[in-house]
């Protein structure tokens, strides 16, 4: 295990944010090499959607926690922009007429009504193979270990196929036929959105070297941190302001979607964002984590976000 030094000039929160997320968007521009022969429109339509913006979560995930460890974030970089690319693959799926049929995403029209419905499932089917290429980037250029880098492939594989965020958007449009229980809406929180934050922090550990009991408690912190963030954008859904969602409110209703505040009400609902938020940090500080500190910071910022 590396020993963590905090430096004297340890940047603000926000601008640690705001930093990261910069590089993570920096990083994703740079995906495509300039001499592969890729189709203009499927190039276009590629970076229409991973440039439009965002939290970068997933990215900001992988990076603290490998730095969390002593990890570089050069290292981090390509996996960060892995888990991003998959994450935009399956955005613009979901907005597809035959998902959520949504006409804008992060302030934007959605991709299908820029490039087609047919351009937009290429450019998702492109986004989601090329993410295991920019993991393997992670090793040639950065020496992160192929036994890390295996682990890797293979959670990432897990985690947004079939046991993990494709089952949970299954599970979520099933539900839509009508769900008969709050277990059945906690699977589609944990594999349609906690997956994947669950496996951003693995891989971040794995970069930054972490030992079995620490990686178990970044999979205990991601399980209930990304539990909470989903119940969160249930709630903002209700009551969020479309301006800063970058996308219509009120479509769980529309749609007829079961959420938390249908099962249990608004305050019921904010209250487990709570305290799920505190079991996530309560698993972190006592996982022996050499820095846990920037980690612990973004599990607040999510508690208290407006979109």
């Amino acid at each position: 295990m590396k020993t963590v030094v905090k430096g004297l000039n340890r940047p603000s929160f926000k601008e640690y944010l705001n930093g990261t997320a910069d590089a993570v968007s920096s990083a994703l521009t740079e995906q495509f090499p300039a001499h592969w022969n890729i189709p203009a429109v499927l190039r276009e339509s590629m970076n229409y959607s991973l440039t439009a913006g965002g939290k970068r979560l997933r990215p900001l995930l992988v990076i603290a926690a490998a730095e969390a460890f002593g990890g570089s974030r050069e290292a981090a970089l390509p996996v960060a922009c892995a888990v991003e690319m998959v994450h935009t693959y399956s955005l613009i799926h979901d907005d597809l007429p035959a998902m959520d049929d949504d006409d804008y995403r992060r302030g934007k029209l959605t991709n299908h009504k820029v490039y087609g419905e047919a351009v937009a499932i290429l450019a998702g089917d492109a986004l989601l193979t090329h993410a295991f290429y920019s993991v393997v980037q992670a090793g040639r250029r950065h020496g992160v270990s192929s036994d890390a880098l295996l682990s890797i492939v293979e959670e990432l594989s897990e985690m947004s196929g079939a046991r993990g965020m494709v089952g949970g958007q299954v599970a979520d449009m099933s539900g839509e036929q009508g769900l008969t229980g709050i277990e059945e809406l906690e699977y589609i929180h944990l594999h349609k959105t906690a997956d994947l934050i669950i496996f951003s922090l693995l891989a971040g550990g794995r970069i930054g070297g972490a030992d079995k009991n620490q990686l178990e408690a970044l999979r205990q912190f991601g399980r209930d941190l990304g539990l909470a963030f989903q119940i969160q954008d249930d709630i903002l859904d209700l009551i969020g302001d479309e301006s800063k969602m970058g996308k219509k409110t009120q479509s769980d209703v529309e749609q007829e979607k079961v959420t938390y505040p249908f099962f249990i009400g608004m305050e019921a609902s904010q209250q487990q964002v709570e305290k799920l938020t505190a079991s996530a940090k309560k698993a972190l500080i006592e996982g022996g984590i050499p820095d846990s500190s920037r980690l612990l910071e973004i599990a607040d910022y999510l508690m208290k976000r407006d979109h």
